[in-house]
């Protein structure tokens, strides 16, 4: 089955703030949307939002057995990994068992996540 399709819409809409749900574990922090997904693969498109003020140092950096694509959509990330701050426009192809984070940001950020987990790396 191939990922799941949808129309035109606008996911930053302020009328499609329902359609955002809290990252568990990080609420108050982080909320994710997902735009597409292929349930037989487990790959996904989705938008992660890290909200002004948030740190998830306290849940260290992570890691992914797949690859996995980011870009940052508005605002700023401070990534501790590579100790860069990751701007709009910034992109990255993250090859599996990269380590990335803990993140923070001072001003919010929004973050294109495009995944793989059927490409694991064994």
């Amino acid at each position: 089955m191939p990922k799941s399709t949808i129309t035109y819409w606008n996911a930053l809409s302020p009328e499609n703030k329902a359609q955002w749900q809290p990252v568990q574990g990080l609420e108050g922090m982080l909320e994710e949307l997902t735009l597409s997904l292929d349930p037989a693969t487990g790959e996904y498109t989705r938008l992660t939002r890290f909200f002004p003020g948030a740190d998830t140092t306290a849940f260290g950096g992570k890691m992914h057995d797949y690859p996995e694509e980011v870009f940052i959509v508005s605002g700023r990330l401070y990534d501790h990994a590579f100790d860069v701050w990751l701007e709009s426009g910034h992109y990255a192809s993250r090859p599996p068992g990269e380590k990335h984070g803990p993140f923070q940001t001072d001003v919010g950020c929004v973050v294109l996540e495009i995944s793989f987990p059927q490409r694991v790396n064994t």
